[in-house]
């Protein structure tokens, strides 16, 4: 269990996927850029064979924003988008309103 405040500690928020390039040598991971309103970031996610690039493009996606930076393959991951994963099955977490990029999710 974790308390609420351990909770407050990420900072999620609404970011838009700009792009998004296979990871050369890996069948698995995309590098994403994700605009965030204001600021530009940069994802490493394994999407690859669960998503296209064109499926991917133009989603708003729920990205926790405040990780330490990662090198996977190395290439930077300057954060986290959240994903349901159910078995083999893996799907992104969207927004299904019209809201900014930027948006704080609570």
């Amino acid at each position: 269990m974790v308390s609420i405040d351990d909770f407050k500690k990420f900072d999620l928020r609404v970011g838009e996927v700009l792009s998004a390039d296979p990871l050369e040598g890996s069948d698995k991971l995309f590098v994403l850029q994700v605009d965030l309103g204001g600021r530009q970031i940069q994802l490493v996610a394994g999407l690859r064979g669960h998503y296209t690039e064109d499926e991917i493009v133009g989603k708003k996606i729920v990205v926790i924003v405040n990780l330490d930076p990662a090198t996977i393959r190395g290439v930077e991951s300057q954060g986290m988008l959240l994903a349901a994963v159910d078995g083999a099955d893996v799907s992104l977490l969207t927004i299904d309103k019209d809201v900014s990029v930027g948006s704080k999710v609570m």
